[in-house]
């Protein structure tokens, strides 16, 4: 995909807002799979674990699609 910026209506778009998005549907994919299985029970802070969450997935997402 690249860091090359998008135009939408003249308006100019870091492609890292999409990975920013894309994160976070994943996350919260994530967490209700993590919910549905029970191991929820096993977290200690919600929303701490939550942010950590989000921050790995995040991180994985771009080094996926950003460039090499």
């Amino acid at each position: 995909m690249g860091l090359r910026e998008w135009a939408l209506g003249g308006v100019l778009l870091s492609p890292f807002l999409i990975y920013v998005l894309l994160a976070l549907l994943i996350t919260g994919g994530l967490r209700l799979l993590v919910r549905a299985t029970g191991l929820g029970r096993w977290i200690w802070h919600e929303a701490l674990f939550d942010c950590a969450l989000y921050v790995c997935v995040l991180t994985v997402v771009t080094l996926v699609l950003g460039p090499l």
